[in-house]
């Protein structure tokens, strides 16, 4: 089996990919709900600072910020991804490995992160983030997204309320097609190299 080694930076800033398997599905949109209760369980016993997120209905993009001395994010998102999962009805399919395991067939295995670097790096990530719902194609401006802070943003004076770049970001961050549609478990797979630093 690989070892992932992940950079690990105490009160680093991270940003973060994070997906379902199905990746044709619209789970996470249609359930917020139950994904910010998950979150916000998981921010009260292990606080972390969001510093942008958005949700789009087959994964997410977020940055964080990790109280000082702290980086252990892995364990948040393991938590936030299985205080979502036990609040939904078990009705998906699931690999022979996922039930040797005991695990759902919602989330893919991995994620893909990325240690912040300086204020160029964090602009572009956060640039990124909030320009995600256009990429996709769900709206055709920023603003009319609703499950992303870039209203909070708009609101803290971060950005115009009519922001927009213009033009896609150069990188894909996390978001690399390989992953394709389906159930996405050989796609975890193919991908789970990506992860490795």
């Amino acid at each position: 089996m690989p070892e992932y080694r992940r950079n690990r930076v105490p009160g680093g800033t991270y940003f973060f990919t994070v997906n379902l398997l199905d990746r044709g599905s619209s789970l996470l949109v249609s359930e917020i709900d139950l994904l910010r209760a998950a979150v916000a369980h998981v921010r009260k016993e292990v606080p972390f600072h969001i510093d942008a997120w958005v949700v789009l209905p087959d994964h997410m993009h977020a940055i964080w910020t990790l109280p000082p001395g702290d980086a252990d994010y892995s364990s948040r998102w393991r938590s936030i991804k299985k205080r979502f999962s036990w609040a939904m009805p078990a009705v998906e399919q699931r690999s022979a490995s996922r039930e040797l395991r005991g695990e759902r067939g919602i989330w893919q295995r991995r994620f893909w992160e990325h240690t912040i670097r300086d204020q160029a790096d964090y602009s572009a990530h956060m640039d990124y983030v909030h320009f995600n719902p256009v990429k996709h194609g769900l709206v055709a401006a920023t603003a009319d997204w609703p499950f992303s802070s870039f209203h909070r943003a708009v609101r803290q004076g971060v950005y115009a309320p009519d922001w927009s770049l213009g033009a896609e970001p150069a990188r894909d961050w996390g978001e690399s097609h390989e992953h394709g549609a389906g159930n996405g478990e050989e796609a975890d797979k193919k991908s789970a190299l990506r992860f490795a630093e």
